[in-house]
């Protein structure tokens, strides 16, 4: 068994040790990740658009060819889009810096810390509007709280 320490130290010891473990580790095929990926965005596109509408942020949510841009005015900007060989999507956040998400369990989640996707923006939108305490990425599609429509 490969301790999280030992595979951490192989990825950083060999991008080819990375690019054949994330490809015996998915079982998604080509199709179902593209679908799960699209519904993924297509989510956080609306979750984006409401919540920032809801507190008159200046911003621009774009979705176009699987890259959805979200600019934030004076807090920056962050990338979303897949990553269709990897079978991933890959965050570029202004305040934590590139990540890249693999679909395990039915959300997406980055295998260095454990976090997923929607659990990080929801931290981080969280830290941008303060007082709003209904602010949940999880309810978005793949999210893992799948029960719950987005509000």
């Amino acid at each position: 068994m490969i301790t999280k320490s030992i595979y951490r130290n192989l990825l950083s010891l060999t991008p080819r040790f990375h690019y054949l473990t994330n490809r015996l580790l998915s079982s998604l095929s080509p199709i179902e990740y593209e679908t799960i990926a699209e519904e993924t965005l297509e989510s956080l596109t609306d979750t984006f658009e409401i919540l920032l509408e809801k507190h008159k942020l200046p911003s621009d949510v774009t979705y176009s060819n699987g890259v959805l841009t979200v600019e934030l005015d004076k807090f920056g900007t962050y990338v979303i889009n897949k990553q269709t060989p990897n079978k991933q999507i890959w965050l570029s956040s202004p305040f934590s810096g590139p990540k890249r998400y693999d679909f395990i369990n039915q959300t997406w989640i980055y295998k260095h810390d454990g976090v997923s996707l929607h659990q990080l923006l929801t931290k981080e939108f969280s830290n941008i509007f303060k007082k709003d305490q209904n602010i949940r990425f999880e309810k978005c599609s793949h999210g893992g709280d799948e029960d719950e429509s987005v509000k």
